[in-house]
């Protein structure tokens, strides 16, 4: 009998905090500038140089915690991790072991059927990133020579660690999305792939489906983007499965993902706690959080997705899925309230249909960011509101939609210039329909022989005739008048 596998999927997510100096040192925290000059001794790790905690590192650490949900302790501490390489000046990294500032979160993911499902997360805690190494080669695992840059270094870097909880791809990718986009409503982290302000790394292992216990994992590294997650998760799926069918076991290692080849290759095998020799910071104090301190970050929290979320399904009556997408981004968010404040409640579902269709069709095609979208609210309210008046049909809507996006006009000037309005003359577009009619007898035959296309068809050759600016309901209404009369002459 042929065994069915089960992925089960956890997530390392590494978001660089948006302070202005470092974690530990008063250096630049910037993208950007040139190699090696945002450095000093306590970067560098020289002889006697020691760290000093970053308020607002912690700050922006516990906020996060907040924002997903998790238990704040009053305690923490801070632990040395202890490896070798040559990113890591100091040969170890200070992290948070068994005291870490955030436990026991959790977030709800939206997947694209509507469903909803909740992920736990275990643990974030506040630590240093190392600096960046430029292979001359794909990949480390590649590479002829690296180069090494310590601006990252010290670099204040939040690790938000979930449970095991995600079973595909799609999970993956959607719980990326959402700790994303809470990440940048608080206002912590720019969360830019592309900038590595927002890494992570995927642990996946198999089992049987129906079984408890966990199969042996592997994780995967150089992880540079969402959909490559997507892919190196797929890919190890295929890979693992392909194992277990052939008998063989999985081992523990770490892989490194070349999305430009789609597979992933061994890097080194999976080290455990035990192998970094951790214990305790001594240059830097515990963290002793009070009530009041963490009352205090609670109170400045913005409202989060999941509320945003739940309040346009409630007064607008909007679908989860499209809520969901709406709020993924500030900006739509932000976006549709606007628009929705100027066109009126009335339209909200109308806003939701051409931003989450129309406008993110455009924008996906464009390649442009949330920060760029290419349509003011105030243009498509004014849009709204001549479809409202009946001045355009839906139809020519959309003629005005992409002129406006061309154009940068509002939808009023566009409509008059080119000569968009909608005919609504009853008398005008009976005329029409009448020589539609008489002139295409055959197809007058086959209404009468009860085909139900026969009508629509004529009303399509109404829209056609006033290059889409008929009223439907009233071309349709007028198509049959005209079919009557035809019919009671012959």
């Amino acid at each position: 009998m042929t065994v069915k596998y089960e992925p089960v999927i956890g997530l390392e997510v590494h978001v660089e905090l948006s302070t202005a100096t470092k974690v530990w040192c008063n250096c630049k925290n910037e993208f950007g500038a040139a190699p090696n000059t945002n450095c000093c001794p306590v970067c560098m790790a020289l002889p006697g140089a020691l760290p000093v905690l970053n308020a607002r590192a912690l700050e922006y650490t516990v906020k996060t915690g907040l924002a997903l949900n998790c238990e704040i302790p009053h305690y923490a501490k801070f632990d040395r991790k202890n490896y070798f390489y040559p990113d890591n000046p100091s040969n170890y990294q200070i992290s948070q072991l068994d005291l870490p500032l955030c436990v026991g979160g959790h977030v709800e993911i939206t997947l694209a059927d509507g469903t909803t499902k909740q992920i736990r997360i275990q643990r974030i805690q506040l630590e240093t990133d190392a600096g960046k190494l430029l292979h001359a080669g794909d990949d480390v695992a590649e590479a002829d020579s690296s180069l090494v840059d310590f601006n990252r270094a010290g670099v204040p870097l939040i690790e938000i660690v979930s449970e095991p909880d995600l079973r595909s791809a799609e999970e993956a990718l959607a719980y990326l999305n959402k700790v994303r986009s809470i990440i940048k409503y608080c206002g912590v982290s720019d969360v830019k792939m592309e900038e590595g302000s927002m890494r992570c790394d995927v642990n996946i292992s198999l089992r049987p489906v129906g079984t408890e216990r966990y199969g042996t994992r592997a994780e995967l590294k150089n992880v540079n983007s969402f959909s490559a997650a997507a892919r190196g998760i797929e890919y190890e799926i295929k890979r693992q499965t392909a194992i277990l069918e052939d008998g063989g076991e999985v081992e523990q290692e770490t892989r490194s993902w070349r999305d430009a080849k789609g597979i992933s290759v061994t890097l080194r095998s999976k080290e455990e706690a035990m192998d970094y020799r951790y214990f305790p910071e001594p240059d830097l104090p515990p963290v002793v959080l009070t009530a009041e301190e963490i009352d205090r970050v609670r109170a400045s929290l913005p409202e989060l997705p999941d509320s945003i979320m739940h309040r346009m399904m409630n007064e607008y009556g909007l679908s989860a899925y499209d809520a969901s997408v709406i709020v993924a981004e500030k900006e739509f968010a932000e976006w549709f309230d606007r628009a929705v404040l100027l066109a009126g409640k009335a339209n909200a579902k109308a806003v939701a249909n051409w931003q989450t269709n129309e406008l993110n069709r455009v924008m996906n095609a464009r390649g442009l960011g949330p920060d760029q979208i290419p349509l003011s609210p105030e243009q498509v309210a004014g849009m709204l509101k001549l479809i409202e008046a009946g001045t355009i049909s839906g139809k020519i809507a959309k003629t005005v939609f992409e002129k406006m996006i061309e154009t940068g006009k509002d939808a009023a000037t566009i409509v008059k210039e080119e000569g968009l309005t909608q005919v609504a003359d009853e008398g005008e577009l009976l005329k029409i329909a009448l020589e539609i009619v008489a002139a295409n007898p055959k197809v007058v035959e086959d209404w009468k022989s009860g085909k139900a296309g026969a009508a629509q068809w004529f009303v399509g050759q109404m829209m056609k005739a006033t290059r889409g600016r008929a009223n439907p309901q009233l071309a349709t209404k007028l198509v049959t008048e005209a079919l009557e009369q035809h019919a009671g002459q012959g």
